[in-house]
């Protein structure tokens, strides 16, 4: 029974990333009648997908948005800082609330919610970094967290009484047990595990994201992309080889391959990878590159391969010593 005093249905737009605690949220809020939207923010870290799926589970309407340029501008220098890698999670959320903020008369919506539970991530999530968000976001005393609302200052919709707080949760910490109770009475069987999708979370990744931020000096969206495939090499300051490591990848490198502004490498008459070379290229360095990718075909090491270069409009052939794969590691960025 909806005990919201109201005249109309009060509506809700909520951050969403498809994992249990973003369910839970929305559907602890229909329960007391409130008409909830979420959206789901993508870059070349983290997409919509299990947003997607979330949405399609539940039937909660789902609005997707890019913020990729506005995301690399606040990554360049956040304000609360990383955490242990290249996660800059407590400006990112706040980007994300500004965002979503900035499209609730669009909605109609009278507040914000997110999944997030107090206590959860040491960084990120504590009562502390909640208040940062909000105070930060442009949306302050805006922003209802359902699952952990007892745990934390009344917002504006529940003094307002278009929420009541009595029915609202106090959850906290790292364990799952009460959300896994919550699905099982919500009937929700099927949920990504709590590690999440960002790889601005994981070592190597965010070694390459450095690497090209700091060293290429290049906000490209299509080398953002490629950030999550194949081997990375730096040939030298100015320029970077990126080398597919299997069939799958080979097809993904070439999908986002510009032949206006990239080079491609390719072993002609053997098995190998698909080579893509960006930034300002001399011979020397094309020379080093051909040499790498030669590297990993089928070629015996010691014997002389052919490689071909495709660029621009033309197209030419390198002849070079076929290394050991291991021979440049020195120069591969790490891998994720």
């Amino acid at each position: 029974m909806n005990s919201i005093k109201t005249t109309r249905q009060v509506k809700a737009l909520g951050l969403c990333s498809g994992g249990l605690d973003s369910m839970l949220a929305a559907l602890i809020l229909k329960d007391q009648g409130i008409d909830v939207t979420w959206i789901s923010f993508e870059t070349p870290f983290f997409d919509a997908k299990a947003a997607q799926k979330a949405s399609k589970q539940t039937g909660i309407p789902l609005i997707v948005k890019d913020i990729t340029d506005d995301y690399m501008q606040m990554i360049k220098a956040p304000k609360a800082g990383f955490g242990k890698n290249m996660n800059p999670c407590m400006d990112c959320h706040t980007l994300m609330f500004a965002k979503a903020g900035a499209m609730m008369a669009q909605t109609g919506a009278d507040f914000l919610f997110s999944g997030e539970v107090a206590g959860q991530r040491p960084k990120s999530q504590t009562k502390s970094s909640l208040r940062y968000v909000e105070k930060h976001c442009g949306f302050d005393g805006l922003i209802l967290r359902p699952l952990s609302a007892g745990l934390l200052p009344e917002t504006i919709a529940e003094q307002k009484g278009l929420v009541d707080r009595s029915r609202l949760l106090s959850f906290s910490g790292r364990s799952r047990k009460p959300q896994a109770a919550l699905a099982e009475k919500y009937g929700i069987t099927e949920y990504p595990s709590p590690a999440g999708g960002c790889l601005l979370t994981d070592k190597g990744f965010s070694q390459r994201l450095r690497d090209l931020l700091y060293i290429q000096k290049t906000e490209d969206k299509t080398q953002l992309h490629l950030l999550k495939h194949g081997r990375h090499f730096r040939l030298d300051s100015r320029s970077k080889l990126v080398v597919g490591r299997n069939k799958a990848e080979n097809k993904r490198i070439i999908t986002l391959y510009d032949p206006k502004t990239h080079i491609r490498l390719r072993c002609t008459h053997l098995p190998g990878p698909d080579s893509l070379v960006f930034g300002q290229t001399d011979e020397t360095a094309l020379h080093l590159a051909a040499t790498i990718t030669s590297g990993y075909t089928k070629a015996s090491a010691g014997t002389l391969t052919t490689i071909s270069v495709f660029q621009k409009q033309e197209t030419r052939q390198i002849e070079v010593v076929t290394p050991e794969s291991d021979a440049f590691h020195n120069l591969l960025i790490q891998t994720p």
